[in-house]
């Protein structure tokens, strides 16, 4: 309750609403996603399915081969999803930012709900559209994730780690929503759909924090602060402590805290992981595994992620993804 008396919702229950709609639309429907695989539609749409193939292996090659294991018609739906996110973010962040308005992004939103209404405008958009219409997949969390873009243009700061809770549901929670139908939940799970949903979240929201940390100095660069300014203040800095960008204890002990908490929510999203089903989860573990360990590079870097990026060498990435494909058997 605020001051005036009136009731606040958290941002934790906000999303935990979109959770609990999502969830029941994967229940009325989950039959869908254990039947027979569908024949894949021949000529265009084949074609705009193996584009959107290309661009992920592309960008995102650790990514891309993990869903090689998947079905083929899983498989091409992530790769339709991961287009769209990609395209989506590259309004705030890629070369055009600068010319990114409010309207513009309306007019994605109305593309997007074309979309969902079976009126592509290109190739990569009914490479979308078709999965939509295999799977169970709702618009609000694409529609939250333009949110977050909108977010990105008036917004620099966050309060408390609340807002910043929504900021990163927006713009990376957002996705393991949308995933979670493809994906598909093992048969034999007994976890609650609900459960798997809050994994799928909690994973986006650990590696949307990695992201925050490690990119806290480019960030700066940008007059961007992605931290929550009250424990800012509580561990006694400021934003001109960031844009100085010089390593103190202070400094150290918030990055500790940060930390812990992007790790507690990896390790929320590693219940969910073993609940989907087998064909699904290489991926996931592969980027569950190599974002947290950016986390380690972060604290071997003696927590400069101001002038040092923590990056997982190419070695280490070899590692891991033996011992993810291991973790997707279990």
């Amino acid at each position: 309750v605020n001051p005036a008396g009136e009731a606040v919702v958290s941002s934790e229950q906000k999303v935990y609403d979109v959770v609990l709609k999502q969830s029941a639309l994967l229940k009325r429907q989950l039959r869908k996603l254990d039947r027979p695989e569908a024949e894949m539609p021949r000529n265009g749409l084949n074609q705009a399915y193996d584009r959107c193939g290309e661009i992920c292996e592309e960008y995102a090659k650790t990514f891309y081969l993990g869903t090689m294991l998947m079905t083929e018609e899983r498989r091409r739906a992530i790769w339709a999803i991961y287009v769209w996110c990609r395209r989506t973010d590259e309004l705030v962040d890629g070369p055009n930012a600068n010319y990114i308005t409010p309207t513009a992004l309306d007019r994605w939103e109305k593309r997007l709900e074309d979309l969902f209404a079976g009126r592509p405008y290109d190739m990569l958009d009914a490479a979308l559209s078709d999965t939509i219409s295999r799977f169970p997949i709702d618009i609000q969390p694409f529609r939250d994730m333009i949110e977050g873009m909108r977010s990105d243009l008036r917004k620099t700061r966050y309060n408390n780690f609340d807002e910043l809770y929504m900021y990163c549901y927006y713009v990376a929670g957002t996705v393991g929503l949308m995933s979670v139908p493809v994906m598909g939940i093992a048969p034999e799970s007994k976890a609650t759909t609900e459960s798997v949903y809050s994994a799928a979240l909690a994973l986006g929201i650990a590696n949307q924090l990695t992201n925050i940390l490690r990119d806290v100095g480019e960030d700066a660069t940008r007059g961007r602060i992605y931290l929550p300014q009250d424990e800012l203040a509580q561990a006694g800095l400021s934003d001109e402590d960031i844009f100085k960008g010089v390593v103190t204890n202070r400094w150290r002990n918030f990055m500790k805290r940060q930390i812990k908490r992007a790790r507690m929510f990896f390790e929320e999203a590693e219940r969910g992981v073993t609940e989907l089903s087998q064909a699904s989860r290489w991926p996931v573990w592969a980027s569950l595994l190599l974002y947290r360990q950016i986390l380690d590079e972060i604290e071997a870097n003696d927590y400069n992620n101001f002038t040092k990026r923590a990056y997982v060498g190419k070695g280490k990435k070899l590692l891991a993804l033996p011992v993810a494909y291991g973790k997707s058997l279990l």
